[in-house]
């Protein structure tokens, strides 16, 4: 049987010959850069087409090896001069479109912690979006006229490409490798998605690179733990690296930023637009609902193999490419954690490998002459010095995306860690000391989802959270790196959320205020998985337990005549689960401490 009923199509081409026959010259190279060329300004002297190219998997359980959905735009030139140029490539499961901004098929987070979840609606259907030859028009204009190829691909299950979509698992590496060994030679391309004449990329150079935000940033990463030869340089843009890390934290059932009741199975639903009837039931079935819904496990947030399989960082070792990760210390989405893990491994493993960070929300690429330099040094192979530059550029406080900040490294090599402890105070605002608290104390706070983190941050009293201040700063003071903290904390009930926030007070409510002004950074766990993240443990009523995490990596200067606020509360209305209101937690005040990693180690706050 068919099972995949699509039109017959044939191989398009948008082909003007050159106004004269003068030979054009690529790349120009100036300062390290490949310059633009008049002769490749005008698009109507580029060629485009779309093809299929065949991978070496079939997740839609059709017989068949799935095909990838694959649009060319390159230059004339590569037809009348023969010319072998590189490629920039770039693979989405958003080309195709998705189902919106309809929340209402979310899960409903109003759930007991530990128990199973309300049955969620049925996602709407998405009406597929695009047309023939071209996939996507990004970056074109911004590498076609420098002398590079622009090819898109959609992610498997998506558009026109066939299969399902798998969300992390083995095919979204293997499908952007297959188009990779295509685009050097070693691959099967196709004028249809079944059958057809076989297509060869005769005018690639054998050198790729990828970039792409977000899901599409995901993907160069997980093409590029495969090894594939050719693929040379990717720059990651606010890259999911992890969906444990996207969907959970340290145990416990976390949301991304602005999809509260997102999950994995959810994002299935948001981009599966591939596929006829007959395929899209065998993908919802076996890949969704036995795969997905039955284990991500949204009562206890534990990690399973589930979850191992969709972290890159446990494929990493593959990694060959020079890499630019690009990712923001305020993104919420895709938290900063994501690139950091990313960028610490390949630097262990002695692969090239840069930072840039700037200080807005998800996404957010390098400037293009960074990226250019990038490109230009691994792509046509221009000894630009780009693997000597400075490692890690940051976009400072106030200043513009394009214009960040070089330091050696990053966290700061001056950075040291430095530890201070909480002194009583609630239910108003407690001190944060370079010494612990002499006398056994602890404080309480009763969780309440009904209150948003930024009420509880601004609140003058309430016993839903715990809020301890520095003394307001005489000099700036300049955080690189990742806080830690150790919560001892006691629960009247077997599980609680607990969140924690580190805030700049005091608290800028202007409407024009910064995203730095007010939220330094975040982290939330499980204390029934101090012991393992695989298997969560109930609390006993009354003991008191260690619960010690990470908050997610930052790197911000406090102005001057600020203070910073540890705030300890249960459930973090934007971002977890909404259990019962009325769980009391109590804090060892004693037992309890943040080390923050200080630009200067502890002279900062010494002169408070």
């Amino acid at each position: 049987m068919n099972r995949l009923s699509l039109p017959s199509v044939v191989l398009l081409f948008s082909f003007v010959a050159p106004l004269n026959g003068d030979e054009v010259k690529i790349p120009v190279i100036k300062d390290g850069k490949a310059q633009v060329i008049k002769e490749l300004e005008d698009s109507d002297y580029w060629i485009r087409h779309d093809l299929w190219v065949e991978t070496e998997f079939d997740s839609d359980g059709d017989g068949r090896l799935d095909r990838m959905h694959v649009s060319v735009t390159r230059p004339t030139q590569t037809d009348t001069q023969s010319l072998k140029l590189p490629v920039i490539y770039n693979s989405s499961p958003y080309f195709a479109g998705t189902t919106g901004s309809d929340e209402s098929y979310f899960w409903d987070v109003r759930q007991e912690l530990g128990a199973d979840p309300p049955k969620r609606s049925k996602a709407p259907s998405i009406e597929r979006t695009g047309t023939r030859p071209i996939i996507s028009k990004r970056h074109v204009n911004d590498w076609l006229p420098r002398g590079f190829v622009v090819v898109h691909s959609s992610a498997p299950g998506t558009g026109l490409s066939q299969g399902c979509p798998t969300v992390g698992d083995d095919p979204e590496a293997l499908a952007p490798k297959a188009v990779i060994d295509w685009l050097c030679g070693r691959g099967k391309g196709f004028s249809d998605p079944l059958g057809g004449e076989p297509v060869e990329a005769y005018w690639c150079s054998g050198k790729v690179g990828m970039t792409g935000t977000s899901y599409n940033g995901t993907i160069p990463l997980a093409a590029a733990t495969t090894g594939v030869e050719g693929l040379e340089v990717i720059i990651p843009v606010a890259p999911n690296t992890s969906y444990y890390h996207y969907y959970r934290s340290n145990g416990l059932v976390r949301h991304p930023g602005g999809f509260l009741g997102e999950d994995i199975d959810i994002l299935y639903d948001y981009i599966h637009s591939g596929g006829n009837e007959q395929v899209r039931e065998y993908c919802n079935c076996h890949v969704r609902d036995e795969q997905m819904k039955a284990n991500q496990d949204r009562a206890t947030g534990d990690y399973n193999d589930f979850w191992s399989s969709r972290d890159y960082l446990n494929r990493v070792d593959g990694v060959k490419a020079a890499v630019l990760m690009a990712h923001a210390f305020n993104d919420w989405n895709v938290v900063p954690e994501h690139s950091i893990r990313i960028y610490e491994a390949l630097q262990k493993n002695g692969v090239p490998t840069a930072l840039f960070m700037h200080q807005g929300g998800h996404g957010g690429p390098p400037p293009t002459e960074m990226m250019n330099r990038w490109f230009t040094r691994y792509l046509f192979d221009v000894e630009n010095g780009v693997e000597n530059d400075s490692k890690a550029w940051i976009v400072r406080e106030g200043d513009k995306r394009t214009e960040p900040t070089e330091y050696a490294d990053y966290p700061h090599p001056e950075a040291k860690d430095v530890t201070v402890y909480p002194v009583a105070g609630a239910p108003q605002r407690g001190a944060l000391q370079l010494k612990p608290v002499q006398q056994p104390t602890t404080e309480t706070l009763v969780d309440n989802f009904s209150f948003s983190g930024d009420a509880l941050a601004q609140a003058e009293y309430t016993e839903h959270r715990l809020i301890y201040t520095t003394p307001k700063f005489t000099d700036a003071v300049h955080l690189s790196g990742t806080p830690r903290v150790k919560v001892r904390l006691a629960c009247d009930q077997s599980a609680a959320n607990l969140s924690v926030w580190l805030v700049s007070l005091p608290w800028n409510a202007d409407k024009n205020a910064k995203i730095t002004d007010n939220i330094i950074t975040r982290g939330w766990a499980d204390p029934q998985n101090i012991k393992s993240i695989r298997e969560s443990e109930a609390l006993v009523p009354g003991q008191f337990y260690d619960v010690e995490f990470d908050l997610q990596p930052d790197d911000q200067v406090i102005a001057k005549g600020q203070q910073i606020g540890l705030m300890i509360f249960s459930s973090d209305r934007d971002y977890t689960l909404h259990p019962t209101p009325g769980t009391k937690l109590t804090i060892d005040l004693q037992q309890t401490e943040l080390t923050l990693p200080i630009v200067g180690g502890s002279l900062p706050l010494e002169k408070q």
